[in-house]
């Protein structure tokens, strides 16, 4: 059993390594900045008892995954998501209904862009396959459908059996790098324990503590236990705990728990991984008879095209826990000004600002359907202070309060610190 080493998060080797390999994560923001959806991928992992490892501090550790140059992997994943939040039914088929990317008015049941979506709540189990960073494979697996989407260089292709409709894309990396909106295949959807633990790594900081705590055994493997935990009170989260691989340094565990107490709201991990080469089949596709094949570039002439409630769509957003820098809204977020963060560390806030000084939009004036009207409803509790009025949006562990003024307040902190943060701004 590895001793409960600590380290400190300074800005160094640590923080350089980690940039350089970290992946990036957005945690998905829906309905008007409303932090609706974090991807999380839950264990399901058998443990034949903790293994007796090597002594290890945590900056050694956390040096191990930066340094960690794993290109090749196969494995099974199971996916689940716990954020207390009501039931996405409604509100997808509104948004289909709508005209939303992926469906409605022409669009493919098998674009990755709103069918990846779908992992944001219930449970799920991926198979996915890697060769290096342009040949990869992610299948859903439900009980008798698969959906496939595949990466064999700048070709990608996806695949849902259910509908037998196929969509392809051929990628644009340069373009994907300056607007991630614009790739086919979504980078702010992980579904990996590697994704999710770099980008807490990599943005740890003097708000942070991170320590060693033992050892396990993932997916027939010996592991590290890695925890990272807030030092500041206040926000949602109680930790983050990730089980390292101890001979090559790939995270293969990634749990977060709520601080409101309670199951993970976001877990990772394999329940059987293989670092061989992938078959090179893995990467090939051609689509079934009689499938139907949409074209990415028709794809998106027909949504830009489209006169359905763009309000709706899903917000690129960035949650950089620990680091102050939110990243919600953001630049390309089409309508919002900022956002300006408050705060700093696990308790920073993003404030964001909608043009014309509105709320959100109703039932009553057209812009919202039926459907996600009453999602709003289960959702929101009204709140009033020095700023005016408004509602809070709450989840197990991001927190929105947008104001009727139309100032939006996001982050992973309670809902009093979002009033309080509302108050001083104004």
């Amino acid at each position: 059993m590895a001793p409960n080493d600590s380290a400190a998060t300074d800005g160094g080797t640590r923080g350089a390594a980690a940039r350089r390999k970290a992946a990036r994560y957005a945690v998905p923001v829906a309905v008007a900045g409303v932090a609706a959806a974090t991807i999380g991928l839950v264990p399901a992992l058998a443990s034949t008892g903790d293994p007796d490892l090597p002594k290890i501090t945590a900056q050694q550790l956390i040096e191990k995954i930066a340094a960690s140059d794993t290109q090749q992997l196969s494995g099974t994943v199971q996916i689940s998501t716990d954020l207390g939040l009501p039931s996405f039914g409604g509100l997808a088929d509104a948004f289909v209904q709508g005209g939303g990317p992926g469906g409605g008015k022409g669009g493919s049941s098998a674009d990755p862009q709103a069918k990846l979506t779908e992992l944001a709540s219930g449970t799920h189990t991926l198979r996915i396959a890697a060769d290096g960073p342009d040949r990869q494979r992610l299948s859903v697996l439900d009980s008798a459908t698969e959906y496939s989407l595949i990466r064999n260089g700048a070709e990608v292709w996806a695949y849902d059996s259910g509908s037998n409709q196929a969509y392809h894309a051929t990628e644009d990396r340069a373009a994907a790098k300056k607007d991630d909106r614009s790739a086919p295949v979504p980078d702010s959807v992980p579904t990996t324990p590697k994704a999710l633990a770099e980008q807490v790594l990599k943005t740890a900081g003097p708000t942070t503590s991170v320590t060693v705590d033992g050892t396990a055994r993932v997916a027939g493997r010996d592991a590290y236990k890695l925890v990272v935990k807030p030092k500041q009170s206040g926000s949602t989260i109680a930790s983050v705990t990730v089980a390292v691989d101890a001979k090559n340094g790939v995270p293969l565990k990634f749990s977060l728990l709520p601080s409101g107490g309670g199951k993970a709201v976001v877990d990772a991990g394999f329940t059987q991984v293989d670092f061989a080469k992938p078959a090179a089949s893995s990467f090939t596709f051609t689509p079934p008879k009689g499938a139907e094949v949409t074209e990415a570039d028709d794809a998106k002439a027909q949504h830009r095209g489209s006169d359905g409630p763009e309000g709706l769509g899903i917000l690129p957003g960035a949650g950089e826990l620990g680091s102050g820098k939110l990243g919600i809204g953001g630049e390309g977020t089409d309508g919002l000004k900022g956002p300006k963060v408050i705060g700093e560390g696990w308790n920073a806030i993003a404030e964001i600002t909608v043009p014309g000084g509105s709320g959100l939009p109703s039932k009553a004036s057209g812009e919202v359907p039926a459907e996600a009207q009453q999602f709003l409803d289960a959702l929101g509790d009204k709140v009033s202070g020095k700023f005016g009025s408004g509602t809070v949006f709450k989840t197990r562990l991001v927190n929105t309060l947008m104001t009727d003024s139309g100032k939006v307040y996001v982050g992973a902190v309670t809902p009093e610190a979002l009033v309080e943060a509302a108050d001083n701004a104004s």
